[in-house]
């Protein structure tokens, strides 16, 4: 079976990647069985011959081929040629990095019954949540509900780092310590990037040195432009100005006057918020945007950071004063 490992964060792609071997080797010699292609030294043919390589000593093959985007599309073809008749000794496992996986190899892939292993975090707040506490769970050190807490604030966007958190935590501690907050802040390193919800719920609840602090973490942290930051607020005021004066009354009504399909809770949210904010709040919010891209573009003497951050300060108080 060939196995297509796919995500742009490498931490995680290699933690996919080792979970993916281990459980294909079981019980197995590993030394017999697993025989990895990397670096920039091996082509194309020599993955097609080592999966077509009988097993020795062994009943399977493992064949890791690593950073396989490398190659175009032309030089790709052995491969695409096995998969149309791959070896039933052979697990093959690619890794794809970046980029578009070529449609001959994707659709040969799929037609050999592949499967293919996204290791990107997911998107959206609550999957990420979820996702996030099944790895905790699954570490050799238990976090106590605050432990928890603050590791998840902390690291941000920058989940990569999560496996590295979690072993050193492990090494200094042992396995199976319990710990919290004052034993994992030593060992947390940075603060990561934040996502751009974290930036419009503290906006939303007014509450304005958290907007500040995530700010600067995404500047800095996750190296975001302050354009993208205009163009996340853009987006998240975009909704709630469509709901202002709208004469929707549910979260299901506004999800549909919003083109949003499945989750009904940004609806919810910008439904919220243009009622707490009410037609001149949001009016004010919009023209507040409006003057800050064209700062950030030129009209302002101040430097772009300073413009984002005076709005986001701006966005933050409108909450309260209303």
């Amino acid at each position: 079976m060939a196995h297509l490992l796919t995500g742009r964060e490498p931490s995680l792609r290699v933690e996919a990647l080792i979970r993916l071997v281990e459980r294909l080797v079981g019980d197995g010699d590993r030394t017999l069985m697993v025989e990895e292609l990397s670096g920039e030294d091996y082509t194309v043919d020599h993955v097609v011959d080592a999966a077509l390589t009988p097993p020795f000593l062994t009943d399977r093959r493992i064949v890791v081929a690593r950073g396989l985007d490398r190659f175009k599309a032309p030089e790709l073809e052995p491969l695409v040629r096995y998969l149309g008749d791959p070896s039933p000794t052979t697990s093959l496992v690619l890794e794809w990095t970046a980029g578009r996986v070529p449609k001959a190899l994707a659709e040969a892939f799929k037609a050999a019954g592949g499967e293919k292993v996204d290791t990107s975090a997911p998107g959206s707040a609550r999957a990420r949540q979820g996702w996030f506490e099944d790895r905790v769970s699954e570490a050799d050190v238990e976090l106590d509900p605050g432990a928890r807490r603050m590791l998840a604030e902390h690291l941000g966007e920058d989940v990569g780092r999560l496996a590295g958190v979690l072993s050193t935590l492990s090494s200094v501690y042992g396995p199976g310590s319990r710990l919290g907050v004052a034993q994992i802040r030593p060992y947390l390193g940075e603060a990561g990037s934040a996502p751009p919800w974290d930036l419009t719920d503290a906006i939303d609840a007014g509450r304005r040195a958290e907007a500040l602090g995530v700010l600067a973490r995404m500047l800095d942290a996750g190296e975001r432009h302050p354009l993208q930051i205009l163009a996340s607020l853009a987006n998240h005021y975009e909704r709630i100005l469509r709901l202002d004066g709208a004469g929707v009354a549910d979260e299901k009504a506004a999800a549909a006057r919003l083109g949003l399909k499945g989750s009904t809770f940004p609806a919810r949210k910008a439904l919220t918020q243009s009622r707490r904010l009410g037609h001149q709040g949001v009016a004010r919010a919009v023209t507040l945007l409006s003057e800050a891209d064209l700062a950030v573009k030129g009209r302002s003497a101040l430097d772009p950071r300073t413009v984002v951050e005076i709005l986001v300060a701006r966005l933050a108080a409108a909450p309260r004063r209303r």
